[in-house]
């Protein structure tokens, strides 16, 4: 039987400046925070949401040929392509990049997130209908199949294990250099983005594609068992 074609993918989202949100947005968003320290917490927490944050960048990872690409957004020169380290970088607009996501999904049988049901794979779908972007692939197929390989499932064992890890946590544990060594966490993301930071967050999202493609390597030759999906 021949091999499966498979992509890892990851996004990296930016919510909206909160004070550029309509009044009845924010008054909801508000409703029950009481504090100052919950109304700051709803303000940094835009970013989680499709309806208040924006996908900045998408990743995509062969780990058969171990190149990819990340695709992101750059609101200030435009800058070129460019390659690093078998990944190409392209630049667009969130709709640009989603339509590119698009095109090169469909090509591959299968494709592995870490949490992408829980996230990345709600957040595009979502994303790309606000821009009346028609999706080219199911993202929430079956969850116990073999099209959509979600790795925070496989590794809590479909929810049984009870504590919940990172993938920081998880590629640490198995000797994977993790993308956060590098200084940079997802929380960072929303400040570089409005530091006018793209290129870091975009190798940034770059790291964690390679680090979830060593995660998928480990969890196939290591934990998954014959039969096992």
């Amino acid at each position: 039987m021949s091999r499966l074609s498979r992509i890892v993918f990851d996004i990296e989202t930016a919510g909206r400046d909160f004070d550029s949100l309509e009044p009845p947005v924010q008054e909801y968003l508000l409703r029950w925070a009481n504090t100052d320290e919950e109304r700051q917490e709803v303000r940094e927490s835009l970013s989680f949401y499709p309806l208040t944050g924006e996908v900045i960048a998408i990743g995509m990872y062969n780990p058969d040929s171990c190149k990819g690409a990340v695709f992101f957004q750059n609101n200030s020169d435009p800058l070129l392509p460019f390659e690093e380290e078998g990944i190409t970088y392209e630049t667009g607009t969130e709709a640009e990049i989603i339509r590119r996501f698009w095109d090169t999904i469909r090509q591959y049988d299968q494709f592995v997130t870490f949490n992408g049901r829980g996230f990345d794979c709600p957040f595009l779908m979502i994303r790309s209908a606000v821009h009346r972007i028609r999706p080219l692939r199911d993202l929430m197929p079956n969850r116990y199949g073999d099209q959509h390989i979600d790795l925070f499932d496989q590794l809590t064992f479909y929810g049984a294990s009870r504590r919940k890890f990172s993938l920081d946590m998880w590629c640490r544990t198995f000797g994977i250099r993790s993308p956060k060594e590098g200084g940079i966490t997802g929380c960072d993301v929303k400040h570089l983005y409005a530091s006018g930071k793209y290129s870091e967050i975009a190798r940034y999202c770059a790291g964690d594609l390679k680090g979830t493609a060593e995660l998928f390597a480990v969890w196939e030759k290591h934990i998954k068992v014959s039969g096992h999906r």
